[in-house]
């Protein structure tokens, strides 16, 4: 079968599978079904689908298949399903695959749907990136990108869980979210009318499940963006040791190299806050889905511009 074929047939593959999985998910959290199991099939599935387009690229272009937008996207929406099966096997909540899967579903459509054909052909390499760093580099920054956008969502699914409002910490628990009592009332003040004194009534009530699924999502949360971080940490450097071998210098304030320090400066604060006593729960999940919105500007948004050392194939 010719290669190409086969890489269409596989990406097909894997954003049906993703598109089946994700509808699963969401009318397991929507229906309390029984769903869990074939999630992860599926999601298992959909990533050794991507990961055997990844290979036949691989074996068509005769570089590790990296190089352009097509090829980082297929290979975002692996590293996504990889680290889903590893946070659902964390878990075994189906509130990972509810936020998870859209994403991973939304990465395999713009690649698969959205870029023309000629973005989706393999070409041969320009001169810059024909070094040994591609792998090294490229692969760690975009695992990198999967984990941190793994762990930005389950904050978000914490937030959502909370219902944005304040919880109480346990106080012995600095950095692992655990939490205190069986159920928390919120309180919101009531309407003010003329003199009339302000009272308060209950807002939100926080059933002991409720606050058991807040303190998993919150843990794993942090559990993945730390995952996330040194991969970061290990990509920008190489990158910088791969930059002063093809352009003679370690740091250029390029678009790309600048933003990757924002999006390093982002989850530094996010994890110096989960160790800050009075930063926990839903001040650091707030800087997380912030943290969301940089990984996108900082993979995808510079390169919009067309500008900078970092613009090889991707938007032309």
């Amino acid at each position: 079968m010719n290669l190409v074929i086969l890489e269409n047939a596989l990406d097909n593959t894997a954003f049906a599978l993703l598109l089946v999985t994700t509808l699963g998910y969401w009318v397991n959290l929507a229906f309390a079904g029984n769903f869990a199991n074939w999630g992860t099939l599926g999601m298992g599935l959909a990533n050794g689908t991507m990961a055997a387009l990844l290979i036949a690229r691989w074996v068509e272009g005769g570089y590790f298949p990296l190089s352009n937008l097509y090829e980082s996207l297929c290979f975002l929406a692996w590293g996504i399903t990889a680290v889903h099966l590893l946070a659902e096997r964390l878990s075994a909540s189906a509130w990972v695959g509810g936020v998870t899967a859209p994403v991973a579903l939304g990465v395999t459509a713009f690649a698969a749907l959205s870029l023309p054909p000629e973005m989706q052909q393999s070409a041969p390499l320009v001169p810059a990136l024909k070094s040994n760093w591609l792998m090294m580099h490229v692969s760690v920054m975009m695992l990198s990108y999967a984990a941190l956008l793994v762990g930005s969502l389950l904050a978000m699914a914490f937030l959502v869980v909370i219902r944005g409002q304040a919880v109480i910490l346990r106080g012995s628990s600095v950095g692992t979210g655990a939490y205190r009592g069986q159920a928390v009332t919120l309180a919101v003040p009531a309407p003010v009318q003329g003199n009339t004194a302000v009272l308060t009534r209950p807002a939100v009530t926080l059933t002991p499940e409720r606050l058991t699924l807040a303190e998993t999502l919150d843990n794993l949360s942090y559990r993945v963006i730390g995952l996330g971080f040194p991969l970061l940490t290990v990509g920008i450097i190489s990158g910088g040791v791969w930059a002063n071998e093809a352009w003679g210098s370690y740091w250029s304030w390029d678009p790309k190299e600048t933003w990757a320090l924002i999006t390093w400066l982002v989850f530094a604060a996010y994890l110096h806050a989960r160790i800050t006593r009075d930063w926990q729960g839903r001040r650091p999940a707030i800087l997380a889905t912030v943290g969301f919105g940089v990984v996108w500007v900082c993979y995808l948004g510079v390169n919009i511009l067309g500008k900078g050392l970092h613009s090889y194939g991707w938007f032309l």
